[in-house]
């Protein structure tokens, strides 16, 4: 079972083209589980499910569920850095509307995944 979260939509990004084979497309939640002090969490969708956006706007609330995923990457110099990706596998409209599920299973990991 993945992990769940409801919040505002704050902003949606086109898709990105990473590599031949790797897309996603990004979206900020707000999440105001303390109105003083709302948090704004970046979600990702990738390959196929980048599409599924395409409905939502900014201001609607909406519920995901998600994957926690990480990653280390060692760069051409030697550096080791972390990367952490929150991969969105469902996402409803919180409230009168439906819900664009993806499926029971999480996403896969991928080869393709690079760090940003």
């Amino acid at each position: 079972m993945g992990l769940q979260a409801t919040g505002r939509i704050h902003a949606l990004f086109d898709p990105q083209q990473v590599t031949e084979r790797f897309r996603k497309r990004e979206f900020v939640l707000e999440l105001a589980d303390n109105p003083r002090y709302p948090q704004f969490v970046q979600f990702q969708l990738t390959g196929d499910r980048c599409e599924s956006l395409d409905g939502f706007q900014v201001g609607e609330e909406v519920r995901v569920e998600f994957s926690l995923r990480g990653r280390e990457w060692t760069s051409p110099k030697g550096d080791v850095r972390y990367f952490n990706s929150l991969d969105v596998w469902t996402l409803e409209r919180t409230g009168a509307g439906g819900a664009d599920s993806f499926g029971d299973e999480p996403p896969p990991p991928s080869d393709d995944d690079i760090p940003f």
